[in-house]
């Protein structure tokens, strides 16, 4: 199942301008010659699409490193505020990581990947690859694995059909088949579980959050390093908090 028809004549200026703007992001600034070869494209080419979002505001330039300028911060900040989910999630994550000392996240799909758009960081939390926008494949998190597990199957096919599952550390699961029992799972279970398969030494803990219709809208998670996150704690303690931090992000926008 597609998120919609395919572009019957695609621009292609406008795939190749969002080509450099990926390659600015995953290069975290780079010059033209550097993003010539990371895009295989010639260096007038670039050069030009550069000059272009720089007029447009959407790149800024430092000496000879680009970047992309915070005209996107206004964009992403209006986009993730159109979304009910994180409007009404955004205290209660705050409360989780208050509670925990640990790092708690929002987490939404979107075209076939979960998406960080709100995060706390209690007074021992971690620094990892969570930063809001951040995009990853969601059969490697407990987030994206909750929310999965509320998705048709037919769904889920397509979206592994389209992203893959990369091997992001030696327990990241590979089998679709051990994919969908663990799905099934959480279904059940209303939590998920990340056992180091996306960040070595990191285990993470989620619950998803479902409308009045029983659509999931998104997850909730808390991570932090696999030893404070064990035993009961892990097992039993936080999964307890996020099925009660679920219960009023429910409430609240069943009745908002």
């Amino acid at each position: 199942m597609s998120d919609g028809p395919e572009a019957t004549y695609p621009i292609k200026a406008a795939q190749t301008s969002y080509r450099v703007l990926e390659a600015l992001e995953e290069l975290n600034g780079a010059g033209i010659s550097e993003l010539a070869a990371e895009t295989d494209l010639p260096k007038s080419s670039v050069h030009n699409h550069l000059s272009t979002l720089r007029e447009m505001e959407y790149v800024a330039k430092e000496g000879s490193t680009y970047r992309i300028s915070l005209k996107y911060l206004s964009l992403g900040t209006h986009a993730r505020s159109r979304r009910q989910v994180y409007e009404v999630s955004k205290s209660e994550v705050d409360e989780l990581a208050a509670d925990t000392g640990e790092l708690a996240n929002l987490m939404v799909e979107e075209h076939g990947r979960g998406v960080y758009v709100y995060s706390r960081h209690g007074d021992d939390a971690v620094n990892v690859d969570a930063r809001i926008g951040h995009r990853v494949h969601l059969h490697s998190t407990a987030l994206g694995k909750a929310i999965l597990a509320h998705r048709d199957r037919d769904e889920v096919t397509d979206m592994l059909d389209r992203h893959g599952m990369p091997r992001m550390t030696a327990e990241t699961i590979q089998s679709r088949d051990v994919l969908f029992d663990e799905l099934e799972t959480i279904r059940d279970q209303g939590i998920a579980f990340d056992r180091q398969e996306r960040l070595e030494g990191l285990h993470c803990v989620a619950a998803p959050i479902l409308d009045k219709d029983r659509e999931v809208r998104g997850a909730i998670s808390v991570s932090g390093p696999v030893n404070r996150l064990n035993g009961e704690r892990y097992e039993e303690e936080i999964p307890s908090l996020l099925r009660k931090a679920v219960n009023v992000i429910e409430l609240n926008m069943a009745y908002s």
